[in-house]
């Protein structure tokens, strides 16, 4: 079964999105998945905290003495408002570096208030910081400069960063980076395409993640996760899911959209990988399913759920602002009973 997504119009369907997905432990173990968990696609954004990887277990960001929040804008698709401008900038002020040096584009914020302040303003003024990737292309020119390697072009698939980040994904995905497909993201960085088991598996290593582990790789994802659940606002912003979501859980779970459709959570208590994707990558699609989801399997709670009804169901307004349907999700796949019956208690189930 798959999950379906409903949009309602006065109670009557009239539009229907079906998403997939995967609930995967570190072991590699499959929970909980729907009817296409093998469905190959893009990990678009909810790869960033692996593509920071690297900055944090070669030392840089230690070596800095950046923060929480330049890491965590390091993994974010920002709102674009000041302090996420301000935060990307300090990332490259720490190697000497400027926003000339980005190779993201520019787009304007998705906070609407910010897009309204900056179109107001000079063009001049429309940088790349503004575009939501700014965080995570702001660490890879300081990765850059750190490792002696050229800035300019750090976006080209054969620069030496590039290669560095195909390889990280695959090897925290678990996937043959040989075979993976690779394309270039909306932000011009290289994006691989992956099942959606293996992005899942990816999400479990970095949920189970120890912080005084001896392994510096484990340690290195143990310390972006904590960055993420310690600064939510710099993950996204203002009237975010994402941010929305890392906060009600506090802490219990750290959650990252993807475009097209994708989104992807960890949950370090359980040492749980989750995941969905819109079939047809609708955005509107993705909290709905998988807070619904979460709240089937009983990994949150009655109460974080209803903390979370605008996102599990947001109303359809019309042009005048009148409520006149909703988005809600059905159908949510159970738990593999022969896959979490091992599971010690304490382990999986609530």
């Amino acid at each position: 079964m798959s999950i379906r997504v409903e949009v309602r119009r006065g109670g009557t369907l009239e539009s229907e999105h079906v998403v997939e997905g995967a609930v995967v432990d570190a072991a590699g173990r499959v929970l909980a998945a729907t009817e296409r968990p093998d469905r190959v696609t893009f990990f678009r954004s909810s790869a960033k905290p692996f593509q920071a990887l690297p900055f944090v277990e070669r030392g840089h960001f230690d070596a800095l003495g950046l923060g929480d929040r330049h890491l965590a804008l390091m993994c974010a698709s920002h709102n674009g408002e000041p302090a996420h401008v301000e935060t990307a900038r300090e990332i490259l002020d720490a190697v000497g570096r400027d926003v000339s040096d980005l190779e993201c584009g520019f787009h304007f914020p998705e906070h609407v208030a910010s897009a309204d302040v900056l179109r107001g303003r000079d063009p001049s003024e429309w940088t790349a910081l503004h575009h939501n990737c700014s965080g995570k292309h702001a660490g890879m020119v300081a990765l850059c400069v750190r490792e002696g390697w050229p800035v300019r072009g750090y976006t080209q698939p054969d620069h030496p960063l590039q290669q560095l980040l195909r390889r990280t994904i695959a090897e925290e995905c678990g996937v043959d980076e040989a075979t993976t497909p690779f394309a270039i993201d909306g932000c011009s960085a290289s994006i691989a395409a992956v099942p959606l088991l293996a992005m899942a598996r990816g999400w479990a290593r970095f949920a189970a993640a120890l912080p005084a582990a001896a392994d510096v790789r484990e340690r290195s994802r143990a310390r972006i996760r904590r960055a993420m659940a310690a600064e939510p606002w710099h993950v996204a912003g203002t009237g975010r899911f994402c941010t929305d979501f890392m906060r009600t859980l506090a802490g219990r779970a750290v959650t990252k959209v993807g475009a097209e459709g994708l989104q992807c959570a960890a949950f370090p208590g359980r040492g749980l990988g989750v995941v969905v994707k819109a079939v047809d990558g609708a955005r509107r699609a993705t909290a709905p399913a998988l807070v619904g989801w979460l709240a089937a399997l009983g990994l949150v709670t009655r109460e974080e759920a209803a903390a979370l009804a605008e996102y599990a169901a947001p109303p359809v307004p019309n042009y005048r602002g009148l409520v006149v349907g909703d988005v809600m999700a059905t159908s949510f796949p159970a738990w593999r009973e022969e896959a979490v019956a091992s599971i010690a208690p304490g382990g999986v189930r609530p």
